[in-house]
């Protein structure tokens, strides 16, 4: 169990990692895809990975690897996160 004192950066996996692991230069280029796979890899084994990629969305972090996201992945939650929180307009009025 986490401890409840601490903030969740605390126990992030990463803080001990190479911070420029998580900041590639370019995420198409085929050299960084191998370190875009590094950086998603420590995220998989992280125990604060959902609190990181929620912090991430909500904080519209445009650079590096958080969450196990890169920024373009962001963008398409973010995306996805503002359509299911539109009312349906479909529905009618009683």
């Amino acid at each position: 169990m986490l401890n409840p004192d601490k903030h969740w950066t605390d126990h992030a996996i990463c803080r001990g990692a190479d911070p420029e692991l998580f900041y590639p230069i370019n995420y198409s280029v085929p050299v960084m895809a191998e370190q875009v796979r590094a950086a998603k890899s420590i995220c998989a084994r992280c125990p604060v990975r959902a609190e990181c990629l929620d912090w991430a969305l909500r904080a519209g972090e445009p650079d590096g690897i958080w969450g196990g996201t890169t920024p373009e992945e962001r963008r398409y939650l973010r995306r996805d996160r503002r359509t299911a929180a539109r009312p349906n307009r479909t529905a009618t009025a009683a």
